[in-house]
């Protein structure tokens, strides 16, 4: 990119040029809604893994402190398969375009991978592993066979979405920052639907199948859920590929691409390995609003892993006082901890429809950025505060060791649930934000969305490391929410 270019975005974030691909004009705003309402089918997934998968891969006999280390997938997959999908949706010369074929067989492999999960107690069981509250080793490998085929197919889906909504904003500023935020809206819908299913105890009695002598009410109800999203993405998935065309791209053009790319990396492509040579040019030469909005990201996510993986775990350890598989105040804690992400989805939704006016009010997406920043820290500081507040009131009552404890008192309850609620602010725009600079930038630097999606998740994937559960002490305190 010429110097000047790089000065005109670095000073208003926010320039653009035609991107090479895109489509010529913009598309409707009921296209982009359409594209981005997939985002519900997949955040409904990743809700019930977010909220229910920590306990269940303890029910399977994998150790509690040893649990973070099966969400090493996300990163791994991160790294390898996004910047691949990347790379090959920007030179895919389908008859049905650039993005759809990936988005498809993304949504594919997840049922694949739901089944797995869901049934892993059955097909262990029925490989030989022992019942009752014991280690199950088959099962254990057919879960994490099928999580981490899950994480290979999450992120096969998600990237090919998020550039297909940037395509068909074709570099509009505004329709680019509002498909960022019909997707931030959709994962919102998909949070709520999908706490919601994981808070409800009876869900099973929907499909009865589902209990069996190797999976008990709590299996059963995830598997009920995980039936329910397998169908919603599936359905969502369809609508979007029949509804919304691409047209189809020809080698001359991508070819002519190529050459560009090429001649603004100096020499970044290689000839022998086009693909890691094209990622390592592109993280020689990002100019520097994208190096400071990846960073950025970075610390973000260093914030959020954390408690996305262990939030409702906290509820149950920390809050509760329960044990995982001993007596009622751990279950209580986890589905305090599903009403609680529920009530975040929502605030997340709202917000994500809010997002235009408050970058107004506050003269800038840079402005609202640090903004909700500030918010975030501070919000994961209190999770401390109200740690130590149910750990005094758990002390003051000098309960036997034998005894389950008693739900916390309902200032500190309510402390907990105000917390979730208050982070589906930061997160709506953690969602949105970041995204949305990203395409602009790319699009100013005449990359192609896919590589976007390789450069961006080759980096911050290094920040989502397995954290340890909130019960492996660190220095005295839970330092990891």
């Amino acid at each position: 990119m010429k110097n000047s270019e790089t000065k005109n975005v670095a000073g208003s974030s926010l320039h653009l040029e035609n991107p090479t691909l895109a489509e010529t004009d913009p598309s409707s705003l009921m296209k982009l809604a359409i594209v981005a309402s997939i985002a519900a089918g997949v955040q409904f997934g990743w809700a019930l893994q977010l909220s229910l998968l920590t306990p269940y891969v303890q029910l399977l006999g994998i150790p509690h402190q040893w649990s973070s280390y099966i969400w090493l997938c996300g990163p791994i997959s991160g790294m390898i398969v996004q910047p691949t999908v990347g790379y090959y949706s920007d030179r895919c010369t389908s008859r049905f375009g650039r993005r759809r074929p990936f988005i498809v067989a993304g949504a594919a492999l997840v049922a694949v991978a739901v089944f797995l999960i869901g049934f892993a107690a059955d097909i262990g069981h029925a490989a030989g592993d022992p019942e009752g509250k014991v280690a199950k080793p088959r099962a254990i490998a057919i879960f994490v066979i099928g999580f981490w085929i899950l994480d290979v197919a999450n992120n096969t889906l998600q990237g090919p979405c998020r550039a297909l909504l940037a395509d068909l904003a074709a570099g509009s500023q505004s329709r680019t920052r509002t498909a960022n935020s019909f997707f931030s809206f959709f994962m919102a819908v998909g949070n709520v639907l999908g706490y919601a299913a994981g808070a409800y105890r009876n869900l099973y009695k929907v499909f009865p199948f589902t209990r069996t002598a190797a999976c008990d009410i709590y299996c059963a109800n995830l598997k009920s859920c995980f039936f329910i999203s397998i169908t919603m993405l599936l359905v969502l998935t369809t609508i979007a590929s029949f509804l919304v065309r691409e047209r189809q791209f020809s080698l001359e053009e991508l070819n002519e691409e190529e050459l560009n790319l090429k001649a603004a990396a100096s020499g970044g492509c290689s000839g022998r390995l086009p693909f890691f040579g094209e990622l390592f040019g592109a993280l020689k030469d990002l100019p520097r609003p994208m190096w400071i909005l990846l960073m950025v990201t970075c610390l973000n996510w260093i914030a959020w892993f954390p408690f996305l993986l262990f939030d409702t775990d906290w509820m149950g350890k920390e809050i509760y006082g329960g044990k995982v598989g001993e007596g009622k105040a751990y279950d209580m804690g986890v589905h305090a901890g599903a009403l609680g992400l529920m009530i975040q989805s929502v605030v997340l939704g709202v917000m994500s429809l809010g997002i235009e006016a408050l970058a107004r009010l506050l003269r800038g997406v840079k402005r609202l950025w640090g903004v909700v920043n500030i918010l975030l820290a501070i919000s994961l500081a209190m999770m401390v505060w109200v740690t130590k507040s149910a750990e005094h009131y758990r002390a003051t009552l000098h309960l036997a060791a034998s005894v389950d404890p008693p739900p916390p008192p309902a200032a500190v309850k309510g402390g907990a649930l105000a917390i979730f609620a208050v982070l589906g602010v930061p997160l709506a725009i953690t969602y949105s934000i970041p995204f949305a600079l990203a395409s602009i930038f790319s699009a100013s630097s005449g990359s192609g969305q896919g590589a976007v999606a390789a450069v961006a998740s080759s980096i911050l994937s290094f920040t989502m490391l397995p954290s340890p559960p909130p019960d492996i002490k660190i220095g005295g305190s839970m330092g990891g929410h």
